[in-house]
């Protein structure tokens, strides 16, 4: 049988559900979501294989003005994705306009000529589907779009028709992962991800992206199907690791038990999760600090 594969990249500005959509086509968790902006960092790839196709998403952090070397770094990401791929996914919100954000990505369409997907998310938040005209219009008007989608990550309406559209990309080519990989993410990685989300949820709205995880140790027991994982939450300020354990530990508490919840899930087996958190002050501007969390040097150069 002739396998056809495309590596696709996932833009779009923030909180427009990349990550969502993601999750959804894949029918797995590879991407955190959350309702606050900026929640995805790194590009995470998620692996979509079904029959003759593969498609293999860079789901990248939403595009937004630089206040560090972290959000570089993130800005960088975007531009390195799009450059990179065989098509990309263009995702926007159905109640809102056309942003500057978005006639910038549209313009970095056109000057690599690469095939693009416009998918309309959250019609579920519409009271009449007459309301896309004017944004179909608009997007259209900037670029040839190989295919508009309306549709919705939270209700599964239009993902479907989604995933028909993107696999039209793809070209005839030998899978580049094995038909059962959903990502190529360290395990690690995944795992500090899953706590970073649960940060992301539960506490208030700034003290999050002034958050990272890193997993110091994760090893699976020989005697029994349970993996032991130890991370650490880097935080700005003394005051905010006080609300991140939160009293008597409550607030930690629930962070490592909603996370943990997660992995058993994810990685199938018990997890033994531990959580400390350490003040770090300033560590989006520390270079040492963001290459130990898997950011590349080059990016802050």
């Amino acid at each position: 049988m002739e396998h056809n594969t495309a590596f696709i990249a996932i833009v779009g500005r923030p909180n427009v559900g990349k990550s969502s959509l993601l999750n959804y086509m894949l029918g797995q968790k590879v991407a955190i979501v959350s309702s606050k902006p900026q929640t995805t960092r790194t590009r995470i790839t998620g692996v979509l294989t079904e029959g003759d196709s593969q498609l293999v998403f860079i789901d990248t952090p939403g595009l937004h003005r630089p206040r560090n070397n972290l959000d570089e770094y993130m800005l960088r990401s975007v531009n390195e994705s799009v450059a990179g791929v065989d098509a990309a996914l263009l995702v926007t919100e159905a109640n809102s306009g056309i942003t500057e954000g978005e006639k910038m990505l549209v313009g970095k369409f056109r000057a690599i000529g690469i095939p693009a997907v416009l998918a309309i998310n959250k019609i579920d938040m519409l009271h009449e589907k007459s309301e896309l005209a004017p944004i179909i219009a608009g997007f259209s008007e900037l670029y040839d779009f190989c295919a508009v989608v309306p549709c919705s990550a939270q209700t599964g309406e239009g993902v479907e028709t989604l995933k028909n559209e993107l696999r039209k990309l793809a070209e005839p080519g030998e899978f580049m992962f094995e038909e059962d990989t959903l990502t190529d993410q360290p395990e690690r990685v995944i795992a500090a991800e899953i706590i970073r989300e649960k940060l992301l949820r539960l506490l208030d709205k700034e003290i999050p992206h002034g958050t990272a995880v890193f997993v110091e140790r994760m090893k699976e027991r020989e005697d029994k199907p349970i993996i032991d994982i130890d991370a650490v939450v880097f935080c700005e300020r003394d005051s905010h690791k006080g609300i991140i354990i939160g009293k008597g530990g409550a607030m930690l508490k629930k962070i490592g038990s909603y996370a943990r919840q997660d992995m058993e899930r994810f990685f199938g087996c018990r997890i033994n999760l531990k959580i400390w958190v350490k003040v770090k002050e300033d560590w989006r501007n520390r270079e040492n600090i963001l290459r130990s969390l898997g950011y590349d040097r080059n990016d802050f150069e």
